[in-house]
């Protein structure tokens, strides 16, 4: 029997249960959580800390009734989710091989935030629609239930301790899958079928994984007093994700066996920082580094942090985009060909045939789905030899993400920094008053603005718009990737030095750009972005501890398709800190999962729900996994 604890807001329980449950699970009790496997109780308040989860829980008690309920941040106390209904497994987690049909009622995403209405999965029955939770008399007790509809309007009751076979359907909406009838044999053949399809897809992993091993890597040395010395100079506190990626990436370049590690972090989460401990590291043996970047803009950043933080150590950084010139350029590629450079940042430039490395024996790669074919085949074969640390601000799915995690190296990092603020998100028609509202306001305390319209053809028609709106003090410029490189580079330095109050760009600043005093961006035709882009481009302001503003303007009357509505109502509503998982859930469910696990696998997901998807990845991995080393 698979043991877990299902909590939801509303229930009636008595806490004192509740605790004594956590101790049978293994949870030990402490004046306050710090780390997974901890609780507390403060009055008719109960802290826990579950294995799985990224931050810890909070239980709010009013008498025996739970009265909300909502993940936490350690440092500030801060909600970061609130929850409908959560699942808490045991500190040692059941994997039974000698029962594979458990494996499927283990939760991968141990939130269950359902609505009315929701279609569902449950894992013996199949897809059905949420009616809700209601109170039905048992022997002559009242308990609660989930209610499920299935086709032909029948009815079924799930009790609330087995609401782990239950999850949300998530697919490709816009069509509505069909609802299944309980007692048939039809989901049972649906779930093999998909059962296959997966199989297909882990044995390439498996493969892939088993030709790594055979290779022999470059075996890093342990850190030095030189590296303590660099880490020491980060200038902000590290977040216990930051630690914990750190240490799983030093723990793989000190192995033989090569590192392709994938870091997914939030926007402005410090991804940036693990890497620069990694490229240190690398550099203390001798060994060359490459930081690949998508964007001229974010390699010129990158280079000076890196000039910066680097001020007092012997090390050659250099970087290579269309920024230099044909003379330095050359002077680069010699340099990196005799070892004279340590350290070159760069875009796809640094893949060109002509740029060979003396000794390369790191590889950071930031943001690689930018990248074309012809680079990601070239990156393929350096995977083969070298370690390879792979940066990401897209959050890949949780319950992807822990069903693959037995197979792919994946570091997480999901704690905010300490004092960021979530960021106040605006989204409406397009309004002269509501601009002029929101650059007075950030110019009024000596910020700068962001002002984004994707379109290079009027682009300076839109500046001109722009100047008319804003106060006539307001320096500003426009910035966009058909620019000179000379223009471009100096247009913003400027804007980097606070010499320009306002920035009209197009989408080059999504990646990376880090203005610490750039808190108000406005984005124009909003409708036109993907909901990741979104995410990104509100992710270039509230860096820091300053109250940052994202307004998401459409064009005033005109007719928003539904794909475009939903990704707007979903910028909007996963607006708090973290909230990059929502959203990754939500754009698959907006796009679908093509581009997640490659078109063949449409089917299945929409055949089974991404969870259910999900829970039979990790089943046939395990098993797969069993029967090779067997």
């Amino acid at each position: 029997m698979f043991r877990s604890l299902k909590i939801y807001k509303g229930q009636e329980i008595d806490m004192q249960s509740l605790i004594d449950t956590l101790i049978n699970f293994g949870y030990k009790r402490q004046i306050q959580v710090a780390e997974e496997g901890d609780f507390s109780r403060r009055g008719g308040i109960l802290d826990v800390f579950p294995v799985t989860y990224e931050c810890p829980l909070r239980i709010e008690f009013s008498y025996r009734k739970i009265d909300s309920l909502f993940s936490f941040s350690i440092s500030s106390g801060k909600i970061i989710w609130k929850h409908q209904m959560v699942i808490i497994l045991p500190i040692k987690r059941p994997y039974p091989m000698h029962n594979p049909s458990l494996f499927e009622e283990i939760p991968l995403d141990n939130f269950l935030d359902l609505k009315k209405g929701d279609y569902v999965v449950h894992i013996k029955h199949g897809i059905g629609r949420y009616l809700g939770i209601e109170k039905i008399e048992v022997n002559g007790q009242l308990k609660d239930y989930m209610v499920i509809e299935y086709a032909n309007n029948d009815r079924l009751l799930v009790e609330m301790d087995k609401a782990n076979l239950v999850q949300k359907y998530i697919s490709f909406e816009g069509v509505a899958p069909k609802l299944f009838r309980l007692g048939s044999k039809d989901w049972e053949r649906v779930k093999e079928r998909a059962r296959k399809g997966i199989v297909k897809v882990a044995l390439d992993l498996l493969e892939l994984e088993a030709k790594r091993s055979l290779y022999r890597g470059i075996r890093f040395s342990k850190d030095t007093e030189w590296q303590e010395k660099f880490e020491s100079l980060f200038e902000f506190k590290e977040t216990p994700d930051q630690k914990k990626a750190t240490q799983e990436v030093k723990a793989d370049m000190e192995s033989s066996r090569p590192m392709d590690r994938l870091l997914c972090g939030d926007v402005g989460y410090g991804k940036t920082e693990v890497a620069m401990r990694a490229c240190f590291k690398a550099i203390m043996d001798n060994k060359q580094v490459a930081f690949l970047v998508p964007t001229t803009l974010l390699a010129e950043q990158h280079y000076q942090n890196f000039v910066k933080r680097l001020k007092d150590f012997p090390v050659n950084v250099a970087m290579l985009s269309r920024f230099r010139t044909k003379a330095e350029q050359k002077e680069i590629a010699e340099g990196l060909a005799k070892g004279k450079v340590d350290l070159v940042i760069g875009t796809h430039r640094l893949l060109s045939d002509d740029i060979s490395f003396k000794n390369l024996g790191l590889l950071v790669i930031d943001e690689e789905q930018r990248f074309g074919v012809k680079a990601k085949e070239k990156l393929k074969k350096l995977r083969a030899t070298i370690d390879v640390l792979t940066l990401t601000a897209t959050p890949i799915p949780r319950t992807l993400y822990m069903s693959l995690m037995d197979i792919k190296d994946i570091s997480i990092i999901n704690t905010p920094p300490d004092d960021r603020i979530p960021i106040e998100t605006y989204v409406g028609e397009f309004d002269k008053e509501l601009i002029f509202k929101a650059i007075e306001r950030e110019l009024n305390r000596k910020g700068q603005i962001y002002f984004i319209h994707n379109k290079v053809e009027d682009i300076e028609h839109i500046k001109e718009i722009v100047q008319q709106i804003s106060p006539k003090s307001a320096r500003i410029s426009y910035a966009h990737g058909q620019m000179p490189s000379s223009l471009l580079e100096k247009t913003m330095l400027l804007f980097l030095k606070g010499q320009l109050d306002i920035l009209v760009s197009t989408a080059i600043i999504e990646s990376g750009i880090d203005v610490p005093n750039a808190n108000t961006i406005i984005v124009n035709n909003a409708d036109n972005f993907g909901l990741s882009d979104l995410h990104q481009l509100r992710g270039r302001v509230g860096r820091f501890n300053r109250k940052a503003y994202a307004y998401f303007l459409v064009e005033k009357g005109k007719p928003i398709n539904p794909d475009a509505q939903k990704r707007l109502q979903a910028i909007c509503e996963f607006s708090e800190l973290g909230a990059g998982f929502k959203i990754a859930m939500k754009d698959l469910e907006i796009r679908g999962a093509g581009n997640l696990l490659g078109v063949e696998q449409h089917g299945y997901i929409s055949s089974v729900g991404f969870d259910l998807y999900c829970r039979l990845m990790r089943q046939v991995i395990a098993q797969l996994k069993a029967t090779t080393y067997n």
